[in-house]
């Protein structure tokens, strides 16, 4: 059998504690019935797929810009180039780290992990958080504090020969700059595309709020790690630019400390983003789809215990109780008594039907089968509308507390509409 997502592979399932409220004996409160609502269907999410192609690129590009970087930086000796270096090595190894989370959560469901490793990708980017932070802000305010200290005891880089032809230290800089710019902007295109896209199919409208609000964290890291990488490159070429211009190097370490500061809020932004879904976050739209549903059938009394758990941006658990009306489910079931009451004294052999313990038995469990038959049927209204208002939603546990017993003014208005009018009258 083909592997699906954990999600997809389990069905809703709804327990009742409806037996010893419709036979009126005295059954435990424990006590329950299992119900089975629809299996779930497989879904592959657009935004995993953005996410990846995204991510992938940005990997290729700054490997590719990671060592142009570094050439330069040996070759000019400019701390600001330096840490655009360390800047592009740290974007590459928490890109990988990205897509290693991604393919993590695509593992389906086995037996240590019920419904899948989907939270392990909110890991590895947690850690590649962590990396950005300790090593890329780390490392790099440590190389402009060195680089600030031996101000004026430096010999200055001299002219550099490439291919017989002498280059200053000030013209590697800005050519690896711009080559730089070019893959890194190409590399930011790809990104912001996928997060337009996916921005729009989450009905949001401005792209600074869905950076915070986004479901899916890793393509915000990739765009975040890439606009920071062209903002780098501006802050780099300023720095090499004003120390050519005025001779004085506090520009290039000034500039190379304000790209491990950057590096660092964006790193405790990510952090903080990826902890939020590791603790076990709730999703408030589809908790707010079911109390819009719940209210809205006519039958449904009351819902409470509402709870919800995003696995990750394209999968989300429910759980949930509710009570069901008596004066709207009663009238409704006679045709169905009958016909089940019927059929089991039918199986019954014919010098038995008529006694008194046959009928008892066939009133109280066509009672019982038939009630556990509607309100199963209930479960499953409320699943369908709820999966297509809320499509993320693949696992929805209901439980069904019983059936809420109608005020005198209520009962009386459902006895109305189901006796003739004759008896009414």
């Amino acid at each position: 059998m083909t592997d699906l997502h954990p999600a997809q592979r389990v069905r809703a399932r709804t327990t009742c504690h409806l037996g010893a409220q419709i036979c009126g004996t005295s059954g435990r409160q424990d006590d329950k019935l299992i119900l089975r609502g629809p299996q779930t269907h497989p879904r592959e999410s657009p935004m995993a797929h953005g996410s990846r192609k995204a991510v992938f690129t940005a990997i290729v590009t700054n490997s590719i810009v990671t060592v142009i970087k570094f050439t330069a930086s040996v070759l000019s000796g400019s701390a600001a180039m330096t840490n655009e270096a360390v800047h592009s090595l740290m974007d590459t190894l928490n890109q990988a780290f990205l897509l290693i989370g991604l393919k993590e959560a695509d593992r389906p469901a086995d037996a240590h992990y019920a419904f899948g490793h989907g939270q392990k990708k909110y890991l590895w980017n947690l850690w590649s958080a962590i990396g950005l932070f300790s090593i890329g802000c780390g490392l790099g305010l440590s190389h402009a504090w060195h680089s600030w200290r031996d101000l004026g005891h430096s010999p200055a880089e001299e002219a550099t020969q490439l291919f017989h032809i002498e280059v200053s230290p000030l013209t590697v800089n800005l050519v690896v700059l711009g080559i730089a710019f070019l893959l890194e902007g190409y590399s930011f295109v790809i990104a912001i595309r996928a997060f337009l896209g996916a921005m729009r199919d989450d009905n949001f409208k401005s792209p600074f709020n869905y950076l915070f609000r986004a479901k899916d964290p890793t393509l915000v890291a990739v765009v975040l790690e890439d606009g920071v990488a062209m903002l780098g490159l501006l802050f780099a070429a300023f720095g090499v630019g004003l120390t050519a211009l005025t001779g004085n190097e506090i520009w290039d370490v000034l500039f190379s400390a304000l790209i491990a500061v950057m590096l660092g809020v964006i790193a405790f932004y990510l952090g903080r983003t990826n902890m939020r879904y590791l603790a076990d976050m709730r999703d408030a739209n589809a908790e707010q789809v079911f109390a819009d549903v719940a209210e809205a059938h006519a039958e449904v009394e009351r819902y409470h215990d509402l709870r919800s758990i995003i696995l990750d941006e394209s999968y989300t658990i429910l759980v949930g109780e509710v009570e069901l009306k008596e004066e709207a489910i009663i009238p409704g079931l006679d045709s169905a008594l009958k016909e089940a009451r019927e059929k089991i004294l039918a199986e019954v052999e014919p010098r038995w039907r008529d006694t008194a313990q046959a009928r008892s038995y066939a009133e109280s469990y066509a009672a019982v089968t038939v009630t556990l038959s509607r309100a199963e049927s209930i479960i499953d209204e409320l699943e369908a509308e709820i999966r297509r208002r809320s499509p993320q939603v693949t696992h929805i546990t209901l439980e069904v507390e019983g059936i809420s017993a109608a005020a005198p003014a209520r009962m009386e208005r459902s006895w109305s509409t189901a006796l003739p009018p004759d008896v009414v009258g």
